[in-house]
């Protein structure tokens, strides 16, 4: 799940790598121009073979997701992303670029981690699109790549 996201080429990688990976890209207002040619250009062919949901807000996005936990990445967060035994139908929660996620999202009641992908001290952040995909792909290895050939 994006929380606002603000570079449409990172969401164009994201869409390819829900593609790739059968997961569901959960998209939160406000958004930019989903016909943004930089969107269709990073995903390439692969918009018809993902599955993509635009949400309102943050709130209508957890409504249509009642049950699932909610893992939200943070470079605040206090525990590895490799350290969370992920279940099927979590939710990776991302935040925009640059600022990553506000504090009332990281403090909602929904978010039941607050995790980060290591990196050399004094490094900002990651970029969204790279995050996202180390992230999938360690909670789609613990899932045993269900579904991947």
């Amino acid at each position: 799940m994006f929380h606002e996201p603000r570079i449409a080429g990172n969401t164009g990688n994201a869409i390819r790598l829900c593609a790739a990976t059968g997961a569901t890209l959960h998209l939160v207002a406000p958004l930019f121009d989903l016909s943004e040619p930089k969107l269709r250009r990073a995903g390439l062919d692969y918009h018809d073979l993902a599955h993509v949901v635009v949400h309102a807000d943050l709130p209508d996005a957890l409504d249509t997701l009642p049950d699932a936990r909610v893992i939200a990445f943070t470079t605040q967060g206090t525990v590895r992303y490799t350290d969370v035994a992920y279940r099927d139908g979590d939710v990776l929660l991302f935040g925009p670029e640059p600022t990553g996620l506000p504090d009332d999202v990281l403090s909602h009641p929904r978010v039941t981690s607050q995790v980060r992908i290591p990196m050399l001290a004094g490094r900002r952040s990651l970029n969204l699109a790279n995050a996202a995909a180390i992230a999938t792909y360690e909670a789609w290895r613990q899932l045993s790549f269900s579904g991947g050939v």
